[in-house]
C-alpha cells in the first residue's frame, strides 16, 4: 500500500489554498490506480455563495478533485518530471453527477488510468460519499513545460 500525505501532495502538485482539492491519497500503484479522498468543510469559500441557505459542493470543483488525483497518478507513473513542467487537464468526457455533496462529506475519489496516447493521458475517475457515486468521468491530461 503507497500513500501521500498532504506534505508530499504539495511537492508534487503546484495547487494551494484554497485550490488544492485532495488530502490525502490512501493507495496508488503506478501505472494503474490511485485513491484519494478530498475533505468537504462548511468553511471552504465556495459554499459563501453556492448556496448560502442549501450548501452544496460545486459539481466543477468535483471534476477539479478528480483531475487533481488523475495528475497526481500521472505524476507517479512517470518515471521523470522536469521542475518547469506542469500536468493540464485538456478534456472531459463522459462527465455524470449522480448525488449532491454537501460540508461534512467525504469524497473518495478513484482513479484508473486507461491510456497512453500521443502525449494524452486518459482516466476513468469516479467519485463517491458513503459509497453512493456522486460523479463520473473520463478525464484527458497532458504534461507541458510552462
Amino acid at each position: 500500500m503507497k500513500t501521500l500525505d498532504i506534505q508530499e501532495i504539495k511537492e508534487i502538485l503546484p495547487h494551494r489554498y484554497p485550490f488544492l482539492l485532495v488530502d490525502k491519497v490512501l493507495d496508488y500503484e503506478p501505472g494503474e490506480f490511485l485513491t484519494a479522498i478530498k475533505n468537504v468543510t462548511y468553511n471552504e469559500p465556495c459554499f459563501q455563495g453556492h448556496f448560502p441557505q442549501t450548501p452544496i459542493f460545486p459539481g466543477v470543483l468535483i471534476i477539479e478533485a478528480m483531475a487533481q488525483a488523475a495528475a497526481l497518478l500521472g505524476c507517479a507513473t512517470m518515471e521523470e518530471i522536469h521542475d518547469d513542467a506542469i500536468y493540464y487537464l485538456v478534456g472531459v468526457d463522459k462527465a455524470r453527477f449522480k448525488k449532491t455533496v454537501h460540508p461534512g462529506d467525504q469524497i473518495m475519489i478513484n482513479i484508473k488510468f486507461i491510456k497512453l496516447r500521443r502525449g494524452i493521458w486518459r482516466f476513468s475517475a469516479t467519485a463517491t460519499v458513503d459509497d453512493k457515486v456522486v460523479a463520473s468521468a473520463e478525464l484527458l491530461t497532458t504534461v507541458a513545460d510552462v
